[in-house]
């Protein structure tokens, strides 16, 4: 019987120095460097690429499409089992300690920007696929590692490749939390616009923006005001810091003030975890006698938004006994005098509660402010029932390698590539005990919990394709 823990800490040196590599890139989104042979901007296909030459090194099958997705193979016939990951990442924001792009072990933590989500998962799932390989193991299910370099925005990679490539069987996406994710709420963004005015005003909202990402809670925000008192102004927004869970400064330029507040980043899938900066700095902005298009903007966030996950104020406050709380997120909040402003807002809704339910409650909410709503993007809730076979196989793992043996599999607000495979579900690699630090400054996961994943996913490969 094979000792897999024994064997995945053979591999702890190579998979550190690899991890290192990736966490080099910078993977996020960019699409102001887009072209068309990178369709989402240099970093996630050199991420990509990065991924699939150690499928290269170590004498698997792999291939790229298109610089949006790839894959690394084992096995052979026409069925096979997925595992979903991805390259890309958040930007890495303001707030580090350390060099985001620079791996470094400390005190027993991986730090930088993608060791939790989702470089140091997935090459964790990649390493049990190697261990399978380099111990002679052959599947009787092919095997497919598959990477995305855009889960973070608008899943283009994922998308493409089920749009050109032939479904598996079923599956798991080592993007989320242990013991098991087998249920993911839904998943919609709306943005609500907001008119802007040419006019010059003594008293004038002039520009206004917070957050970097609809699934990140905003931990920066900053705005320009122009007021007839600015010396009053500051000593207000002083005492407002004082008072509030965010530091901020506030600076005079000319006949303008400038306002800038830092919260706490956050997960979008539960805001309570996170400060918004933005809607803080709206909370502030909201005593002062701004120009009526300011105000508008000032006004929704502050009387339909703030400090409100569970969108209350929204009339939106659902739960299901299954999947939990309806959760929102105010993701961007984006303002211009001249041309006006947007604010986008994520939704995490369980079954029972429709996006044109929710659409209905914003557009009620925003019609006061002169404001009108679009929706983005929608993913519907997805479940694969505790009794199937995939989920008590996985969990059977897992509570034979962590002793748990009371885990239960669970619910999220979170969405991964789980969801797009019928019989997928979601599987580590955050292990119940460590701290989430997922999209947040000074991203870290511990290597003893990265190795563990890796002897998890090593044995449940081999469970699930045997």
């Amino acid at each position: 019987m094979t000792d897999w823990k024994a064997t995945a800490a053979k591999y702890q040196d190579q998979y550190l120095a690899d991890l290192k590599q990736l966490v080099a890139i910078d993977s996020s989104r960019d699409v102001e460097n887009q072209t068309d042979e990178f369709p989402l901007g240099p970093g996630p296909a050199k991420a990509l690429d990065q991924f699939l030459d150690f499928g290269k090194r170590d004498g698997f099958t792999t291939k790229n499409i298109d610089n949006v997705v790839g894959y690394i193979e084992y096995g052979t016939g026409d069925d096979y089992f997925a595992i979903l990951g991805h390259a890309d990442t958040v930007p890495a924001g303001n707030g580090w300690d350390t060099n985001p792009f620079e791996l470094l072990i400390q005190n027993g933590q991986a730090i930088g920007r993608g060791t939790s989500d989702d470089k140091g998962p997935a090459l964790a799932a990649y390493y049990g696929l190697r261990i399978l390989k380099d111990l002679g193991i052959e599947p009787k299910l092919k095997i497919r590692l598959i990477i995305g370099t855009d889960e973070e925005t608008n899943w283009t990679g994922m998308n493409r490749y089920f749009e050109t490539e032939p479904a598996p069987t079923a599956g798991f996406s080592p993007d989320a939390e242990f013991p098991l994710i087998n249920g993911e709420k839904g998943n919609v963004t709306f943005e609500t616009h907001f008119t802007g005015d040419s006019a010059i005003s003594e008293q004038q909202l002039l520009s206004f923006k917070a957050g970097l990402k609809e699934n990140m809670v905003p931990r920066d925000a900053e705005a320009f005001v122009t007021m007839e008192d600015p010396d009053e102004v500051m000593k207000d927004f002083d005492a407002f810091i004082e008072n509030a869970p965010v530091s901020g400064v506030a600076s005079i330029i000319g006949k303008q003030i400038h306002f800038e507040v830092v919260g706490k980043a956050a997960h979008g899938m539960e805001p309570r975890n996170g400060i918004n900066a933005g809607t803080y700095l709206a909370m502030f902005l909201k005593q002062l006698p701004l120009d009526q298009p300011g105000t508008n903007f000032i006004r929704f966030i502050t009387n339909n938004l703030h400090d409100d996950s569970r969108a209350r104020q929204l009339g939106l406050q659902f739960t299901d006994e299954v999947m939990g709380d309806l959760t929102m997120n105010v993701g961007l909040m984006d303002y211009d005098a001249e041309t006006g402003g947007v604010v986008n807002t994520n939704f995490r809704y369980p079954k029972g509660i429709t996006p044109a339910e929710i659409q209905a409650h914003l557009e009620k909410a925003a019609t006061p402010y002169q404001a009108t709503v679009t929706q983005t993007n929608n993913m519907e809730p997805h479940f694969v029932p505790a009794d199937d076979q995939l989920v008590t196989d996985l969990m059977n793992v897992y509570k034979e390698q962590t002793g748990e043996t009371n885990a239960q599999p669970e619910v999220v607000g979170g969405g991964t590539f789980a969801r797009l495979m019928e019989h997928g579900v979601a599987f580590g690699a955050l292990f119940p005990s460590a701290t989430d630090t997922m999209h947040q400054a000074n991203e870290f996961q511990p290597v003893a919990d990265l190795m563990l994943a890796m002897s998890i996913y090593a044995q449940a490969i081999f469970t699930v394709t045997k």
